[in-house]
């Protein structure tokens, strides 16, 4: 096999490789702006963030556009690409979700099955064991199992269409209140309580609960978005 110069040297990279990276920063920005590390208002210098991620601006650009689509960053003609995200869209894509997860719960404590309650048992055994000592990501991954099992109990495939939808908020969200370590402890009590309305079969006292622990967190996520 020839290693040297040429013109055949290296092939190109596949497509799927310049994607997932798209896909990377895409996350990584979005995580930024939805958190608000990158404030409402903001200019983004492209050369600047293509520096930080240690990337060229090409994968940043494509990026920006997916972000331009959703409404989080805005390209102004001659002028740059500012941040549009702030606390007023943030309210609304929280009130979306509780909405929507709490119609999601209702359902599911209709539909629930046994396996589907052996396995919230056991997250919530798992979240309260490592509240003090789990690594924050690993508490959200947990935290979004849990969240996961109630969307698959429920049965409800529209909704949870739209709930995925809301998933780069959700995210984001997670990341700014359960950092705390007190928020970290009400959400397992929370998440308890709606497992155990749910598990009783319960599906106005399940609605109540998610709504009210969906708007709870995020009204959280809202101050810090505000004080960003």
């Amino acid at each position: 096999m020839r290693m040297g110069g040429g013109d055949n040297a290296l092939l190109p990279v596949a497509p799927v490789f310049l994607k997932s990276l798209r896909d990377h920063v895409y996350g990584l920005v979005r995580d930024a702006i939805l958190s608000g590390r990158l404030k409402s208002g903001e200019k983004l210098n492209e050369r600047h963030l293509a520096g930080q991620l240690g990337i060229s601006t090409t994968p940043l650009k494509e990026a920006l556009r997916v972000l331009e689509a959703e409404g989080l960053v805005r390209p102004e003609p001659r002028r740059g690409i500012y941040v549009t995200f702030n606390a007023g869209q943030a309210e609304e894509m929280m009130l979306a979700r509780a909405a929507i997860e709490s119609m999601i719960a209702r359902q599911a404590a209709k539909r629930v099955k046994d396996e589907d309650v052996a396995v919230m048992r056991e997250l919530i055994v798992e979240m309260r064991t490592g509240l003090e000592t789990v690594d924050v990501l690993q508490f959200i991954a947990l935290n979004e199992r849990f969240h996961n099992v109630i969307h698959e109990a429920s049965g409800c495939g529209y909704l949870r269409r739209l709930q995925g939808g809301q998933s780069i908020y959700t995210h984001a969200a997670r990341l700014s209140v359960l950092s705390e370590e007190r928020e970290r402890f009400l959400a397992v009590e929370e998440h308890e309580a709606i497992a155990n309305a749910i598990v009783d079969r319960d599906p106005d006292l399940a609605e109540r609960l998610m709504r009210d622990h969906v708007i709870r967190s995020g009204e959280k996520h809202l101050v810090r978005v505000s004080q960003a």
